[in-house]
């Protein structure tokens, strides 16, 4: 069971960039999970080592005091969707190390709501079994399926007996990834907007962003366009589970403008298209989750330098993205901003004691 924690005063509604800009916004439902804004800073160590310009960070690590990272961006409003429509739980998929479904299981457990976890196998290292032990502790539901084909099936079943017990579950896409999580990240970019013109960062030229289930990307290319920035926005991918496509993101971020324009119809009716999203492949590595050696190097260069800390799935594939193509055309000499979605939240001083992995439902033993 997680430990109780000093109170943290999480961001009103009506303090968001994107509300402030567009009050109507407000009545959206929100379960609150962020501390916003998060801080921009300059990754001074890192550009005179590697010989750059100035290089900038978001640090999206600290986005919230029970998990940080993306997630909780995207989850306050699902969360928020969840309870509105009366739901008593959630249900949503991932690796056996996904940090979205530990985020969620854990943004669920705030809001008073149940989650059903249901897994796929992936690489195993010990901090995918870290995270694991740790869906377990936060009292998620946890089943195993064998490939995506068998985890749609285990997720209607486990929706079916809940509508029949009486306790609907709400289903909580892959990363948050929806029209009502991206909402998250277009308030994230009119964020960053407003430290530009405060004068703490300069606007970038590009930002870097790990690509996966896509929430993240289109929401933060809608908010750019809407929020006034020119900024490109560079997605590095990072999964081979149904990885988005330029086109698919496009539809995303429509759907999200849609949604947006519903609750507040001045809100400009701009066009995505796919090439307004660029993606970088090639450093995926075997396949989703799988350690490379050029994220590993650049994890260890941004804690030795900076004293901040990534994981091998997502953000260091990322930052080491972004430290190849600093050096070459078209993004040499550019004003660069790695977006660190990684949660910095140490959940090991919040939980304690990590359960025994005999604990865990029998299937999930393969792995220890």
């Amino acid at each position: 069971m997680l430990h109780d924690q000093a109170p943290v005063a999480r961001t009103a509604t009506p303090e968001l960039a994107l509300v402030c800009r567009f009050p109507a916004l407000a009545g959206l439902p929100r379960h609150a999970l962020t501390v916003l804004p998060t801080p921009v800073e300059r990754l001074d160590r890192i550009a005179r080592r590697r010989g750059l310009d100035p290089l900038w960070i978001k640090r999206d690590d600290l986005t919230g005091p029970l998990y940080g990272g993306n997630k909780p961006r995207k989850l306050e409003w699902l969360l928020g969707a969840a309870r509105a429509r009366g739901r008593r739980g959630v249900i949503t998929f991932g690796g056996i190390g996904t940090h979205h479904g530990l985020a969620t299981a854990i943004g669920a457990r705030d809001a008073g709501l149940q989650t059903a976890l249901v897994l796929l196998p992936q690489p195993v290292t010990p901090h995918v079994l870290e995270c694991l032990l740790l869906d377990h502790a936060v009292g998620a539901d946890l089943h195993l399926a064998g490939s995506v084909g068998g985890a749609v099936v285990t997720g209607l079943r486990l929706c079916a007996a809940a509508i029949v017990a009486g306790r609907p579950l709400a289903v909580i896409p892959t990363g948050g990834s929806s029209s009502v999580g991206a909402i998250g990240y277009v308030n994230a970019a009119f964020e960053l907007a407003e430290q530009v013109r405060a004068g703490l960062a300069p606007e970038p030229d590009a930002i870097f962003v790990p690509l996966g289930s896509g929430g993240t990307v289109a929401g933060l290319v809608l908010g750019c366009r809407l929020a006034g920035l020119s900024s490109r926005v560079v997605a590095v991918l990072v999964t081979d589970i149904l990885p988005p496509s330029p086109a698919r993101l496009a539809r995303l971020g429509a759907a999200t403008l849609r949604r947006l324009r519903r609750a507040a119809p001045q809100i400009p009716d701009v066009a995505l298209r796919g090439d307004d999203f660029a993606i970088v492949r090639g450093y995926l590595g075997a396949s989703y989750g799988a350690v490379t050696e050029a994220g590993v190097a650049a994890q260890r260069l941004l804690f030795e330098e900076e004293g901040i800390g990534l994981e091998t799935t997502y953000t260091a594939k990322c930052l080491a993205a972004l430290l190849d193509l600093a050096e070459q055309p078209p993004y040499r000499g550019q004003r660069l901003l790695f977006w660190n979605t990684y949660s910095s939240v140490d959940l090991r001083a919040t939980v304690g004691t990590l359960p025994d992995w005999r604990t865990l439902p029998h299937a999930f033993h393969q792995f220890f």
